[in-house]
């Protein structure tokens, strides 16, 4: 079908911004590469590696440029992108961090963020075989019992440390004793309650005491944690490849597993299992105190991230069937969001014990970044809720962070998960105001973006992308002024140097909250590909912006808007609802004009604009072709539904680059 377009009587300033932004990361990211990389695509990086830690750190700077150049990036960015993984792989490996190009062995805190590069460079060019072959050889780690990782009769991976080397006994070196000297952890506090002696930080002054307290760490570190939830993301983007069945089966009894004993512990997620398979086993019985768990060192944090993370791909996989043999559990197009009643309960958990205070006047361990992103509104009165929990109950309280309820409620599309998330948004000073700031995660600006979603907010576009092009620069500026040694650098200097920016482009165009940083995958309600170029992403001067998400995935709503701002060429885009054809168009609704004059007789001074028409338009097809002339737009609702066939990493065919001169393959 032919889609209807109008001529720009007036070009939006959000359609100019956008492609301005686009404009500025292609100039920004060549600056990155060319002061912070050698030739072979690896970091300038000449320190060391404390004992397991800091895959993860030379991973990070490059986690969203896959995602910038899946948007419309250029092809250059893809190219140095994959460039960068095989040379930052090649410098681990040399590192002894690695072994067969994966993590010896860490927490999946951790293991999440050093994979977002990962899982990105897989969906923007599935074809790309090396990545593939990868994608396949990693989830084997956890799918195959032979590596170690995972208990197939306890349903348990079996270590807070896990990864290429199998599970890691304890936490490492760095901990085997734990002084109070480790004045950098203070403020996380004890990190396993009701030891002897042990009550407050002053105690691990003791040398005895700081022992005791190592030695238990160590020994405790065994058995499954809540944040090995998020190892459920490198299987699933395996099972994008082909639907393997087995992947899909593996997702969906993890997860299970998880869900069986946080209902047989009353609804709200444990955090630790023994190697036994017993919840407490290690902790004399309570639900509290794993790794990266309820007490320590991030709580709601780590556990509420990783668990959202497995419930979504529970859910993701589960209405996988695509024909009589191949997928996974469920039927097909039949999506179950039971797993989410996870994060429901925990949610409702922490609102049910929360306080009003000013974030300045608590001791939240996490307040310095909710200092920076509240600004003024720091010192007024807010919903905070608490993180943690220990011996004595919950404690640690702080502002709901929005990326938890926001993920849930863009995923089910459940009115009451928007109820929660207005409930958060409602309680927090300034949640709904455009605020200049980003770290390294690049959210948390997601209350304006809903407000904008809502219709109460219709400057958000231009606000938020002027907001990305200052936070841009400011990073180019970083550059500019911050001469780089690399024997001494910080090991987290070049994610604070990144200057490749997408949250507000993922918004805006593909009407998406930013990808859950400790190991989400890039799910999308939106995606385009340049039908000229056969390549993912909007073609040259074309911008997008979503208005509007509407209905659930079962029976969906996405309102957009495409401009053209060449005045001289024609565009053509293909929009397909989803990422990796998960959903099916059953319609778009039209809006153009007729009897509109354009260009008009010279001697006019302007057009005359038409009679403004809606249709709608029934349709059973995986995309829409829309060819947009010079300086036209069209303005689309698109009525979604469920696709019949399970997803798959399915974008436009691309250009695969060769791998760059020094680079290992």
């Amino acid at each position: 079908m032919r889609i209807p377009t109008t001529p720009l009587a007036e070009v939006p300033a959000w359609a100019v911004l956008e492609r301005r932004l686009f404009d500025a990361t292609e100039e920004a990211w060549r600056l990155f590469e060319s002061r912070y990389c050698g030739p072979d695509g690896r970091i300038l990086h000449a320190g060391g590696f404390e004992h397991r830690d800091g895959v993860d750190d030379l991973y990070e700077p490059f986690f969203n440029w896959p995602a910038f150049y899946a948007l419309g990036g250029s092809d250059d960015v893809l190219d140095a992108a994959k460039h960068h993984f095989e040379g930052v792989t090649a410098q681990l490996t040399e590192a002894g961090m690695l072994s067969g190009e994966y993590e010896n062995g860490y927490d999946w805190f951790h293991q999440g963020e050093s994979l977002l590069f990962f899982y990105g460079l897989c969906a923007a060019d599935p074809g790309d075989e090396r990545f593939a072959e990868r994608a396949r050889r990693f989830a084997r780690l956890y799918t195959d019992p032979a590596h170690g990782n995972y208990d197939p009769a306890r349903n348990i991976v079996t270590a807070p440390h896990n990864g290429a080397r199998g599970p890691l006994p304890g936490l490492g070196p760095e901990w085997l004793t734990y002084p109070a000297s480790l004045d950098y952890m203070a403020a996380y506090g004890l990190p396993l309650h009701g030891l002897p002696g042990i009550t407050r930080w002053s105690d691990l002054e003791d040398p005895v005491k700081a022992q005791l307290m190592g030695d238990e760490m160590q020994r405790r570190a065994a058995g499954d944690t809540a944040v090995n939830l998020a190892a459920t993301s490198l299987v699933t983007n395996r099972w994008l490849y082909d639907g393997d069945p087995a992947s899909a089966e593996w997702v969906a009894r993890y997860v299970g597993g998880w869900r069986e004993r946080a209902a047989a512990a009353g609804g709200l997620m444990p955090d630790n299992v023994a190697p036994d398979g017993a919840v407490g086993g290690l902790h004399d019985g309570a639900w509290y105190g794993g790794h990266y768990g309820w007490t320590w060192p991030h709580g709601l944090h780590s556990v509420g991230m990783s668990t959202l993370i497995g419930a979504i791909n529970a859910s993701f996989v589960s209405g996988a069937a695509a024909g009589p043999v191949e997928a996974g559990p469920g039927t097909a197009g039949v999506r179950d969001d039971g797993p989410l009643d996870l994060v429901r309960t925990m949610l409702d958990t922490v609102l049910e014990h929360a306080i009003t205070a000013p974030v300045t006047q608590t001791p939240f361990s996490l307040r310095g970044s909710w200092l920076e992103r509240l600004g003024p509104h720091a010192a007024e009165p807010a919903l905070l809720v608490p993180y943690r929990y220990g011996a004595e109950g919950w404690f640690d309280f702080g502002p709901l962070q929005l990326d938890l309820p926001t993920w849930l409620w863009w995923w089910t599309r459940d009115p009451r998960d928007r109820e929660r998330l207005d409930r958060v948004l409602d309680g927090t000073p300034g949640a709904r105001e455009v605020r200049p700031f980003r770290d390294k995660v690049e959210a948390g600006h997601e209350g304006p973006w809903l407000t904008f979603l809502d219709g109460a907010l219709p400057d958000y576009p231009e606000r938020a992308l002027s907001m990305a092009l200052g936070q841009l620069a400011r990073r180019v500026a970083v550059m500019e002024a911050e001469p780089v040694d690399p024997e001494t650098v910080h090991l987290h200097f070049w994610q604070r140097a990144n200057p490749v920016v997408t949250e507000v482009l993922g918004q805006l165009v593909t009407g998406t909250p930013q990808t859950l940083y400790n190991g989400g995958l890039p799910f999308a309600a939106v995606s385009y590909s340049d039908a000229d170029r056969s390549r993912p992403g909007l073609p040259p001067d074309v911008s997008a912006l979503v208005t509007r998400l509407d209905g659930s995935p079962a029976q969906g709503r996405v309102e957009l808007t495409l401009v053209n701002l060449s005045p001289t060429r024609t565009r053509r885009v293909r929009v397909r609802p989803g990422r990796f054809g998960e959903q099916r168009l059953t319609g778009v609704v039209t809006r153009g004009e007729t009897g509109g004059v354009y260009p008009g007789p010279s001697t006019a001074s302007a057009g005359r604009a038409g009679t403004p028409t809606s249709t709608t338009v029934p349709l059973d097809a995986a995309d829409l072709l829309v060819e947009l002339p010079p300086s036209h737009r069209a303005d689309l609702v698109l009525l979604t539904a469920p696709a019949p066939t399970a997803p798959r990493h399915e974008p436009a065919a691309t250009i695969h680059p060769q791998p760059r001169e020094g680079a290992s393959s």
